[in-house]
């Protein structure tokens, strides 16, 4: 019913207008823009944002947003872009790594410094070449590079923690990728694969001790109503990617690309100076106003265990070494 009556609509409208309102009835696309992030996060704002922009422009296109997995479950979105059954997705590295394992690097713990030096990185020869990479060999365009934040290690409870060996045995969530549960081994932890959506529970019943994410994901995601301490151990400053299905995006016009290519900018920027702000606060919070434990350690232990992890690792093998040590500096 809905259908037939938006049909005879259509119809009223390209008679009131002249018929030729029709094609451009026709020509409207929708961009399905899916994210695990949950609705509170600063990535999924971003992403309205985009929708936003989008919608104003008035190209024949609109944004729909759609987040904590409610339509692709987390780490199904890049074959669905891959076969044709979603545009859009905020793309991991792993996710990249995955089909591309010589960028598998870009997983690998304490690979950059902060903020600025992952951004440098991103936006010099280094990014080109992903972004190159990416769209050749998975049939997918980064628009945008978006700053997801600095993880850290958080326990549903608390322990004195001054290196690796105090993880030991720790059930720590992490994604399901490969490049994940490495992650983890270099952590000194036990990697637990398992989906964003379920992790609170799991926290809340005891089926994992811990998870690690940035701080401002922790905090939308009500995490600390489940924890009891956190460690910043800064293994990870995550990138993540606004990216489109490159058939899809290859077949619109070159106002439409624009328009999709400037939301995501301003999406991806947005986040990336509220997720900034709001992480040089967001410890203090977590001790002044939720009573958690937010502990400062010494990462040296952590560094080594880590070189010795990827050192040892078949899977690290196969990654670009020469691109990995002009981002680390070596």
């Amino acid at each position: 019913m809905f259908a037939m009556n938006l049909t005879r609509r259509a119809m009223i409208a390209a008679t009131a207008f002249g018929l030729a309102a029709l094609p451009a009835l026709a020509q409207a696309q929708t961009v399905r823009f899916s994210t695990a992030g949950p609705a509170g996060d600063f990535l999924y704002r971003g992403m309205e944002m985009m929708a936003q922009h989008v919608a104003d422009a008035d190209v024949g296109l609109t944004v729909e947003t759609y987040p904590s997995s409610s339509l692709f479950r987390q780490g199904t979105e890049v074959p669905a872009i891959q076969r044709g059954n979603l545009e859009m997705s905020t793309m991991a590295a792993p996710e990249i790594s995955g089909q591309i394992p010589s960028w598998g690097f870009l997983s690998r713990a304490f690979l950059f410094r902060d903020y600025d030096h992952m951004m440098e990185v991103m936006s010099g020869p280094i990014g080109e070449q992903l972004t190159a990479d990416v769209a050749e060999e998975m049939g997918i365009e980064i628009l945008a590079v978006a700053y997801l934040g600095t993880r850290q290690v958080a326990l549903r409870e608390a322990r004195d923690v001054t290196g690796p060996e105090d993880l030991n045995g720790v059930r720590l969530r992490m994604p399901g990728s490969p490049e994940w549960l490495l992650l983890g081994e270099s952590l000194g932890v036990e990697p637990t694969p398992m989906a964003m959506p379920e992790v609170y529970v799991a926290l809340q019943t005891g089926a994992i001790d811990g998870q690690e994410n940035p701080l401002t994901i922790f905090n939308a995601a009500r995490f600390h109503e489940v924890s009891e301490q956190v460690l910043l151990t800064s293994h990870m400053v995550q990138p993540v990617f606004f990216a489109i299905s490159k058939p899809f995006f290859d077949a619109l016009t070159d106002e439409q690309q624009q328009v999709l290519r400037d939301g995501a900018r301003i999406g991806a920027e947005w986040n990336n100076e509220q997720r900034r702000a709001d992480e040089m606060s967001v410890a203090e919070r977590l001790v002044s106003e939720l009573g958690l434990r937010v502990d400062e350690i010494d990462l040296s232990a952590f560094y080594e265990n880590a070189d010795a992890v990827y050192a040892s690792s078949d899977l690290a093998e196969e990654w670009n070494a020469d691109l990995m040590n002009q981002v680390m500096g070596r």
